[in-house]
């Protein structure tokens, strides 16, 4: 799969870099922090000049992203984060506020993708995914919002183009992200009345090392797969980050309950 997909890809330029003094003062608890659109999150907000808590189950590639990031203007520290566990995401928003003694930004982007045939799929790999992809986000989410609301924050919830469409072989996973993208307009229509902002990105097709590990069953049917795929190709990490970014940012001030596509124009035609 990796290779015939990678055949598609279109050459992107780098983003350029975050806005100086962006996200000067505001603290950034980013999920699934250890690699790809996590990781390049961090350091946008990082080089905006914010405080980032960095989280996910990987600590040693944690430490990595925020050894690249010393140079940047803004501080990312780290911390463990399984969002399968309730009990793990309210530990984690409560050492990100007692960290830098606030939070202002809440992404939720933790999540996975694995192709399985439907009638094989086993009930531990329903749970797995579902709480994984979705529920993390509910439960880090209502531990934040105390918190966000003290300081007029927002939270960008990190779908998926299967948030929005149908995905062969991937019922847990469309579920789930079909899951997100309802939560951030139940929380919008919730807290229209308060500071809080509610937004969603749904990623196409990006290059991350998920990509280039991620099994495909044999007996899948794989024109069924790469119907969902951009003719434009894979897109970078850094520019989804960019959206993500904007979102968080006060540019996005009169944003809310926005569910954006970031997909090369996948869903276009």
């Amino acid at each position: 799969m990796d290779a015939e997909m990678k055949t598609e890809s279109l050459a992107t330029a780098s983003a350029p870099d975050e806005m100086p003094g962006r996200f000067t003062g505001r603290t950034i608890l980013v999920t699934g922090a250890s690699s790809g659109l996590g990781a390049a999150a961090v350091r946008r907000f990082a080089a905006g000049g914010g405080s980032v808590y960095a989280a996910a189950r990987d600590q040693g590639r944690l430490a990595q992203v925020a050894a690249e990031c010393v140079d940047l203007a803004g501080e990312v520290r780290f911390g463990p984060l399984d969002v399968a566990s309730p009990q793990s995401c309210r530990a984690a928003v409560a050492t990100a506020v007692s960290t830098f003694g606030r939070l202002d930004v809440l992404v939720n982007n933790a999540g996975r993708h694995d192709f399985r045939i439907t009638t094989e799929v086993t009930d531990e790999q329903w749970n797995q995914d579902v709480g994984v992809n979705l529920s993390g986000a509910f439960f880090m989410t209502q531990a934040a919002i105390p918190h966000l609301l003290e300081r007029a924050g927002n939270v960008v919830n990190v779908a998926s183009v299967a948030g929005l469409v149908g995905e062969a072989y991937s019922a847990a996973y469309t579920a789930a992200k079909h899951g997100i993208v309802g939560l951030t307009k139940a929380l919008a229509v919730e807290y229209l009345h308060s500071p809080l902002r509610v937004n969603c990105v749904c990623p196409g097709g990006m290059d991350t090392p998920q990509v280039h590990t991620i099994d495909v069953p044999e007996a899948c049917d794989f024109k069924l797969i790469m119907r969902v795929t951009a003719a434009r190709g894979f897109m970078t990490a850094d520019a989804v980050a960019a959206v993500i970014a904007f979102l968080a940012s006060d540019d996005a001030a009169a944003v809310h309950g926005c569910i954006q596509a970031v997909d090369h124009g996948q869903l276009a035609g």
